[in-house]
């Protein structure tokens, strides 16, 4: 009897411990293959989602930023929803709707002008989504509806490009006179471009703007208003002065149909150093443009990143740049990216 006990008592035992084996192998498949913390969900906890609402498509400069955006949310491990405004605001208020309903982690976007975003970005605050503005800001009283602004002074480039043409034609008697192509209407860049130039120039009462009006950034519109000025006061304009390059390189096509060099018979300036620019230079068709770098993408989502892990980031954040001359731009050429 005591020893069937003591049999009983061992295989009692050894069930025992072969349960407790068993529970503790399916507790550790369980840890990796489960809602757990391994590393393959550690991984995951860290990808974002982000949308990312661009202006448009009207450049060579805006294609470059939309796909330095793109690339450098990718190559993080994060998730791009991305939507083209095509230059509506409409639009682009649709789209961070949109991206609100899907609760992305972050939005990003280039507004098409800087004024009517108030009850949008209020939404997006009260779903607690931040948002980051690329290139172009925005002119709400709360400031607190967006987290940062990363992009170009452009005031200081219509300062640039004025100081240029100062410097260019200080030995020049006579009034200087100057047409302006002007971004879209209501938009930041066209805005605060304006405003730098006009700011240097009024110091100078023989540089006169006798024309300006809006070609939307692009070089369809640039060369259709730059054909209306060549009509109206062909024989007395001395300087162009444009918002984007895009719209410079229309007006130069413009000029070379009215009969009249561009470079030379009439003094180009263009904002944002794209390649389109430097080929013109390059042809002596152009004589300056001033850079507005649009391959900010890994900035942006390091400050997205910084922002999600808690830590603080100034409200605005610049991107450094440059100007190019004539003289320059055959060596440089090779060397543009965008």
């Amino acid at each position: 009897m005591k020893k069937l006990f003591k049999r009983k008592t061992v295989l009692f035992l050894m069930m025992s411990l072969m349960l407790l084996l068993a529970a503790c192998s399916s507790s550790g498949t369980g840890g990796q293959t489960g809602s757990g913390t391994s590393s393959g969900d550690s991984e995951s906890s860290n990808k974002l989602v982000i949308g990312f609402s661009q202006v448009g498509a009207e450049s060579e400069w805006r294609t470059a930023n939309t796909k330095s955006m793109q690339e450098a949310i990718k190559a993080a491990g994060h998730e791009l929803k991305f939507s083209d405004a095509q230059q509506k605001q409409e639009n682009q208020i649709k789209a961070i709707r949109s991206f609100i309903a899907q609760k992305v982690d972050a939005i990003v976007f280039s507004p098409v002008v800087e004024t009517g975003f108030e009850t949008v970005l209020q939404e997006a605050k009260d779903a607690g989504i931040p948002v980051f503005l690329a290139d172009r800001s925005v002119d709400i009283e709360d400031d607190s509806l967006w987290v940062t602004f990363l992009g170009s002074d452009f005031v200081e480039e219509g300062r640039k490009a004025a100081n240029w043409l100062v410097e260019e034609t200080k030995d020049e008697e006579g009034d200087v006179n100057i047409v302006e192509l002007q971004g879209t209407v209501g938009s930041a860049p066209a805005i605060d471009r304006k405003e730098g130039f006009e700011e240097v120039i009024k110091d100078h009462p023989n540089h006169k703007i006798i024309k300006s009006q809006t070609g939307d950034f692009t070089r369809a519109k640039g060369k259709e208003v730059m054909e209306a000025f060549l009509k109206s006061d062909g024989d007395n304009i001395d300087v162009l002065y444009a918002h984007n390059d895009d719209m410079a390189i229309g007006a130069i096509q413009a000029i070379e149909e009215y009969g009249l060099k561009p470079g030379e018979d009439i003094k180009i300036i263009g904002v944002d150093a794209v390649k389109g620019a430097f080929e013109a230079m390059a042809a002596g068709k152009m004589n300056v443009t001033v850079e507005c770098n649009p391959l900010f993408g890994p900035q942006m989502v390091d400050l997205i990143e910084a922002h999600i892990a808690g830590e603080e980031i100034s409200k605005r954040v610049a991107v450094e740049e440059s100007m190019y001359t004539m003289d320059q731009a055959e060596e440089l050429l090779p060397t543009r990216e965008y």
